[in-house]
């Protein structure tokens, strides 16, 4: 019998780093990233990457894999985490996902729908549209012709809007559509899916604390760096939630008291869309982590993965850290 991979997911803030590195270490599992943009090297604060210390207790995949301005889609995420997850159950270790990027975990865990491929032209003229009328039309005209998409995808996001209108024009019928087959899926593999949650003036106060945080840990500075570098600030990593905020307050748009509260905001409207889009998926076993403590958190997320896992086998006596002669496409970072 094939052994289902837990997946450990949740809206941003919600608390999935602590506990999932909990869950790893009693499981012996390592971890795989499922957050589109922890992926990235050198956005560490502004995307609650986990630490160098706390991946040092953990092994952990698909973090600091990718440079800034490298294109990621959900299709290449895919294929990114089913190597990592391949990689690490040929040493006999149990993967755990862990993530709050719909999109890409639904990729894994689902697959992706039969829509058509990439048209280079299409992107192109709706790239100079969105350039020369303002990434707002392209919504507008997706809300017109895809409702359901358009309550889904933010009025910033510039590739999904692009890809949705592409697929509608190529096809003559919205995205939503070519996603109903998500409504039944036949999974390629077994998961397990534990959603973490939390009441809604929880969460937002998690969401304030977080900002205020990554402000005083170097947010700022870690932006100057990147865009330091070369970079440029119209980057889809560096117009992100929390980023895109900053390069605004550095190119003098707003003072930096606005720039928190923008990032508030954005991070709160972010977890209800997450929220929304986790709500849609079949299977999984929810747990409210306001007014319950993590030691009965990570009870009750054991109590799920004992009902369902199979005994994991003997641990090797070999340290991960002897072990980097496996190959992998993605390796733990360090």
């Amino acid at each position: 019998m094939t052994r289902p991979i837990p997946v450990i997911i949740g809206p941003t803030a919600v608390g999935k780093t602590d506990l999932s590195l909990e869950i790893a270490r009693h499981l012996e599992a390592e971890i795989v990233s499922g957050d589109c943009r922890q992926i990235y090297r050198r956005l560490d604060i502004g995307t609650a990457k986990p630490s160098l210390a706390q991946r040092q207790t953990v092994p952990h995949h698909l973090i600091d894999l990718l440079h800034p301005d490298e294109p990621l889609n959900a299709a290449r995420f895919a294929r990114l985490a089913w190597s990592c997850i391949q990689t690490i159950e040929a040493r006999r270790k149990l993967p755990l996902v862990v993530g709050g990027s719909g999109l890409y975990i639904r990729a894994l865990t689902d697959g992706l729908f039969a829509g058509p491929g990439a048209n280079p032209r299409l992107r192109l003229a709706l790239e100079a549209e969105a350039h020369s009328l303002g990434l707002q039309v392209l919504h507008d005209r997706l809300a017109a012709v895809d409702p359901a998409a358009a309550s889904r995808i933010h009025r910033h996001d510039r590739v999904r809007i692009i890809r949705a209108l592409e697929i509608y024009t190529l096809t003559g019928r919205p995205i939503s559509h070519w996603q109903c087959q998500w409504q039944n899926p036949v999974r390629p593999r077994p998961f397990v899916l534990i959603g973490l949650t939390r009441d809604r003036d929880d969460l937002r106060r998690r969401i304030a604390a977080r900002t205020e945080a990554m402000l005083q840990m170097g947010l700022v500075a870690e932006v100057r760096r990147v865009l330091a570098l070369g970079y440029p600030s119209t980057l889809p990593t560096l117009q992100s939630v929390g980023y895109g905020e900053i390069v605004a307050y550095l190119d003098g748009q707003w003072d930096l008291a606005h720039a928190r509260e923008r990032i508030e905001r954005h991070t709160w409207r972010l977890a209800k869309r997450q929220l929304t889009w986790f709500r849609h998926v079949t299977g999984i076993h929810w747990i409210t982590l306001t007014g319950t403590p993590d030691c009965a958190a990570i009870q009750l997320i054991q109590d799920v993965l004992a009902n369902t896992l199979e005994p994991l086998p003997e641990p090797s006596p070999t340290r991960w850290q002897e072990e980097q002669g496996t190959a992998c496409t993605c390796p733990p970072s360090m």
